[in-house]
């Protein structure tokens, strides 16, 4: 070969590698995923388990965005149904505005409170697995997975044992009827605030309490202005990750089944990291404050809360009607199989 055909031939083989390569990144796409917690969150502990997946078994790559730093809760999943974001995590507290039903899972003392039923039936619930994902598929979105993430635990600015201690007390929540019907049944005034205003409006005493898992209260720096923690047993902070509808319809049939096994993976990997996570917050609060008190309600104590929980059921069926009540029947029927 001449050394100028062999450089013709170098340079045609330069050709063909870049058109594989471009071809290449034409089929790698970068996919934006925004969540509503901060670094070594739950919620962050999951999208970083999804992106090891996706990374690992494609060219593709994905952006994660904490808490902040695309908005808050509301505006992460307007920025997702307009396909701005592929990925989008958001918890029934906030979902429930978009779907009522989603809010089934803010009626107190429904959920068990031990990890492993809770865990079990995450996993095998046909409302969860089945049910939801119709539901938000009607929002524009392909429901992933839902996942628990810790016990509900109340902050105050007293400890506080009966409903009756609650009252006249203002309680943020979210922007959730129900979870206010909840507040309201237990003798709060139920004060709905986005997360960004809740550690100042504590502070300034503009608000008495909330609620929250303890790794977020931890996380969050609320038992700094909001010392007085409350385990009243009621119930368990669920989130759920989701999919733009249409982004992934659009999606190979290969790259489907890869994005809901790396939604598999991160959920068993994220059920690792919660065993034991309250604990270790709480210790961690505990020691980074003299002021804070732990208030374990006792049965009899809980039993009062309970008994105000029937009147939140029947709020949840006056919103959702008779899918709601279907919904509620197969909940609690799942439930029932997760705690045998």
């Amino acid at each position: 070969m001449s050394f100028h055909r062999h450089i013709k031939h170098i340079a045609a083989m330069s050709c063909i590698a870049a058109s594989v390569g471009f071809s290449a990144l034409a089929n790698a796409d970068t996919w934006r995923y925004a969540h509503e917690e901060y670094e070594g969150d739950v919620q962050d502990v999951y999208a970083h388990k999804f992106k090891d997946y996706i990374e690992e078994h494609s060219d593709h790559t994905l952006k994660i965005y904490r808490f902040g730093e695309l908005g808050e809760s509301d505006d992460i999943m307007e920025q997702t149904q307009a396909g701005i974001l592929q990925f989008v995590n958001q918890s029934p507290g906030f979902t429930g505005s978009l779907i009522p039903e989603a809010q089934i899972f803010f009626i107190p003392y429904l959920m068990p409170t031990d990890m492993k039923s809770v865990i079990s039936f995450f996993k095998t619930s046909k409302a969860v697995n089945e049910n939801f994902p119709a539901l938000y598929e009607e929002q524009g979105l392909e429901l992933l997975k839902m996942y628990p993430e810790g016990e509900m635990v109340m902050t105050v600015d007293e400890p506080i044992t009966t409903p009756e201690e609650l009252k006249g007390k203002k309680i943020r929540v979210m922007t959730n009827p129900l979870l206010s019907s909840t507040y309201e049944a237990f003798g709060a005034t139920p004060t709905p605030l986005p997360w960004g205003e809740v550690y100042g409006a504590l502070q300034t005493n503009m608000i008495q309490g909330q609620e929250n898992p303890i790794f977020w209260i931890e996380s969050g720096g609320l038992y700094e202005v909001s010392p007085n923690l409350i385990f009243t047993r009621h119930g368990w902070f669920t989130t759920a990750s989701m999919a733009n509808k249409k982004f992934f319809d659009k999606l190979s049939k290969d790259d489907q089944a890869m994005v809901r096994q790396a939604s598999e993976y991160a959920f068993q990997e994220t059920m690792k990291h919660i065993t034991g996570l309250a604990e270790k917050s709480l210790e961690k609060i505990e020691a980074a404050s003299d002021d804070v008190t732990v208030t374990r309600l006792t049965q009899a104590q809980i039993d009062k809360f309970k008994a105000r929980a029937p009147q939140v059921e029947k709020t949840f069926i006056e919103m959702t009607g008779k899918d709601g009540q279907a919904l509620l029947d197969q909940f609690k029927a799942d439930l029932k199989s997760a705690q045998q």
